[in-house]
């Protein structure tokens, strides 16, 4: 098979039934190679083997769920990929002398669905969600800065959103991640989470 996808079967012939190519559900910067193996019965595992993603399905399952499990674990290993190549913490330790904050004890990538970054003040750990990684830098940015503004101040106060407000494209980036909560399904996506407060606001 030629294209994005490409399949093959272990342990036995190939199944009879045609693979037609499947459509990944976002931009995928990595080819994809289903392999069926009659030796595995239920699961369907992924990982990346010389720059491309490899799903490993059994011989038998039906094509519907087949797609549906492939759809996320590309999205999923695509965005782990992407996020390998940022220096996060290199960044995150820019903004904070930048903008004069406290340096982040911790910064790390996080498979965050229902938030884009959050900060654990007490600790002065911050997760910022692989998502981000496939998008401008600038918005990542706004992102981190927002995290490292809770080092300074817990809440979501004046005095937190004039700190935010210091990196230029902290409108813009709003923006951004306004527009990318309103087409993704994960609809409380614009909610920042931190871990000290006992309720949270949204972002905007």
């Amino acid at each position: 098979m030629t294209g994005l996808f490409s399949s093959k079967t272990t342990n036995s012939r190939s199944p009879n039934r045609s693979d037609p190519a499947l459509t990944a559900p976002q931009p995928n910067p990595l080819p994809v190679e289903v392999v069926y193996s009659r030796r595995r019965r239920k699961t369907v595992q992924a990982t990346v083997v010389d720059g491309v993603i490899r799903i490993q399905a059994p011989a038998g399952i039906p094509r519907a769920e087949l797609d549906g499990h492939i759809g996320d674990l590309v999205a999923r290993l695509s965005r782990r990929y992407q996020a390998d190549t940022v220096d996060l913490a290199a960044r995150a330790a820019k903004l904070a002398r930048r903008f004069k904050f406290p340096q982040p004890t911790l910064v790390r990538w996080a498979e965050q669905r229902t938030q884009w970054g959050s900060c654990t003040p007490s600790t002065g750990e911050i997760r910022i969600s692989t998502r981000l990684a496939q998008w401008p830098p600038w918005v990542l940015d706004y992102v981190l800065v927002h995290e490292l503004a809770h080092l300074v101040e817990l809440n979501h106060s004046a005095a937190f959103h004039q700190l935010v407000d210091q990196y230029p494209l902290a409108e813009r980036a709003r923006g951004f991640l306004i527009a990318k909560s309103i087409t993704e399904s994960d609809t409380d996506s614009t909610t920042y989470a931190d871990d000290t407060e006992p309720s949270h606001d949204t972002l905007f």
